[in-house]
């Protein structure tokens, strides 16, 4: 049975990523527009108001999928980016000391969050590829929301939501 539960999400993300593929493709930027994004793509699971008058769409495909999006609407009301941020260059930049806010607006949501009450910590993680290679991202964070430590590790079959 747990096989099972294990092929269907994979199949679900298969499917995620490339409707994804097409969704992107429909969208330029500096062209499209929010109602764009917001057609291709749904509605948001957040959206995060940005100092300087834009706008950040979070699409996130956890935790069966490996990617999350995170796109920006310019003040001008188009988008001017569209990012997935599930990568070496953007998982590079969790460092030390960085808070739970600050990492959740870099990478979005987690796959899971799992709070560990004796040492007061909490580990955040996220799926995604390495190339062909499926990983976990893991963030811990120490009893005042401030990462402790990072890395990723192979994803192994018990790793699965």
């Amino acid at each position: 049975m747990r096989w099972m539960k294990a092929a269907m999400l994979a199949m679900i993300g298969w499917l995620l990523a490339g409707c994804d593929g097409q969704r992107i493709a429909k969208l330029e930027e500096g062209l499209a527009t929010e109602a764009d994004v917001r057609r291709e793509f749904g509605e948001p699971e957040r959206v995060r108001e940005d100092g300087d008058g834009s706008r950040t769409l979070e699409y996130s495909r956890q935790p069966a999928g490996r990617q999350n999006y995170l796109i920006t609407i310019g003040p001008d009301g188009r988008m001017s980016a569209l990012r997935q941020v599930l990568s070496p260059r953007y998982l590079q930049q969790v460092q030390p000391g960085m808070t739970q806010q600050e990492v959740r607006d870099l990478l979005g949501r987690p796959a899971k969050r799992v709070p560990y009450r004796l040492s007061q910590t909490e580990v955040w993680s996220w799926r995604w590829l390495d190339g062909q290679q499926e990983k976990i991202f893991n963030v811990t964070f120490d009893q005042d929301g401030r990462v402790q430590s990072a890395g990723s590790t192979d994803e192994l079959p018990g790793d699965r939501p």
